[in-house]
This record gives C-alpha cells, sequence and structure tokens, in this order.
C-alpha cells in the first residue's frame, strides 16, 4: 500500500499466485526474462512506486495471461472520498 494514495485505493500484482498456480520458481522466471531478483522482488510484495510498462509486457507473455489478471485494482475503504 505504499504505491499509491489511499484515497484512490491500490494496486496489487498476483505475480505469487500466478507463478504458483503455474509451477515457476522466482529464480526461472528472472533468469529467463533477464529480471534483477532485487526488483522482481520488490513487485511481488507490492512494494513500488510506478509499474514499468515493459515487464508487465514480459510478465506477461511469459506466464501466457492479460493484464488484468496481473494487476488488480481495489478501491480505497474510505467512504468519505469523494467521487469526481
Amino acid at each position: 500500500m505504499r504505491h499509491t494514495n489511499d484515497n484512490y485505493g491500490n494496486l496489487y500484482l498476483r505475480i505469487n499466485d500466478i507463478l504458483k498456480a503455474k509451477g515457476i520458481s522466482k529464480n526461472q522466471i528472472c533468469k529467463d526474462l533477464d529480471i534483477p531478483r532485487s526488483n522482481f522482488n520488490r513487485y511481488c510484495r507490492d512494494d513500488f512506486q510506478r509499474i514499468d510498462a515493459v515487464l508487465i509486457c514480459k510478465l506477461c507473455w511469459y506466464l501466457n495471461v492479460e493484464a488484468g489478471e496481473l494487476i488488480k485494482y481495489k478501491h480505497s475503504d474510505d467512504s468519505s472520498t469523494s467521487q469526481f
């Protein structure tokens, strides 16, 4: 929840769930896609400020998923937030 303004909700990446379901290790995907493990771990923990579009494309291609299956949006629980 450090990556967006809580008034507008948060983005979550389902990397861990998808890797587990497909039997793919973090080491393997990082090696195959040439992604630094430390960066990948931050995405797995939802600890990011911005999403790298190239990384999302690589993950979708490698995992054979759509972006909407990988990225989830959760509305803020703050009901005092006004809508536009």
